[in-house]
């Protein structure tokens, strides 16, 4: 998650503490009996909701934007990886049955320096078992601090290259226009606040918006 340099290994310390935290799921009722179209997001702490109520989350502003025309399901854990992703996604596809999945992964394996190239094999195999689902993944990318040097754009990267591999709408950045403005973060410098929330939504919404076309 891209902030400032000077502050990057406070966060980076901050955010594996924040592992151990797993924020309730804002999760609507399961398919079963359910018409509506389905979106899914699979998520860490920035579609859980980190720090603040629930219902003050993009994810749940994204509800709201749909105002019923469709279920929101989050399944977003704080401190998630992708390969944590990887290992729920087949139970959580199986349970709600989505049309579309929000892939929001990564930060926590690039905050770690976890081998990008494991990284990059768990989001190619979590957009794969998405589409095998029959449903439409869309990948939320992020970034590292510019203190991560070459690995922060080899990170970057890995987002842009599972999305050409396998034709996956991107988000190139979610938190594009709040991660370097501090007074749009929590003190932790690591979570979007609350105000932030609607730029998440904004960021995010065309390239959902087509996905659900």
């Amino acid at each position: 998650m891209h902030c400032l340099s000077r502050r990057s290994r406070r966060l980076a310390q901050l955010l594996l503490l924040a592992g151990s935290v797993a924020c309730p799921l804002g999760a609507e009722p399961s398919a079963a009996d359910d018409d509506r179209r389905t979106i899914l997001v699979v998520g860490d702490s920035i579609s859980a909701g980190y720090g603040m109520a629930m219902e003050e989350g993009w994810v749940n502003l994204l509800r709201q934007k749909l105002a019923g025309s469709a279920r929101v399901v989050n399944a977003s854990i704080t401190g998630d990886t992708t390969a944590g992703g990887l290992a729920r996604l087949p139970k959580t596809l199986a349970v709600h049955r989505p049309d579309v999945v929000v892939i929001e992964l990564g930060g926590n394996d690039g905050l770690r320096g976890y081998p990008i190239r494991h990284i990059r094999e768990n989001l190619l195999a979590m957009a794969r078992a998405v589409a095998a689902a029959g449903a439409k993944p869309v990948l939320a990318g992020m970034r590292l601090p510019p203190s991560y040097g070459r690995y922060a754009e080899s990170f970057h990267r890995i987002y842009f290259d599972v999305a050409a591999a396998l034709d996956v709408p991107l988000v190139p950045f979610l938190l594009e226009g709040v991660a370097t403005d501090e007074a749009l973060m929590q003190r932790d410098g690591i979570h979007p606040g609350a105000e932030a929330q609607p730029m998440l939504l904004d960021n995010l919404w065309p390239v959902l918006a087509e996905a659900l076309r």
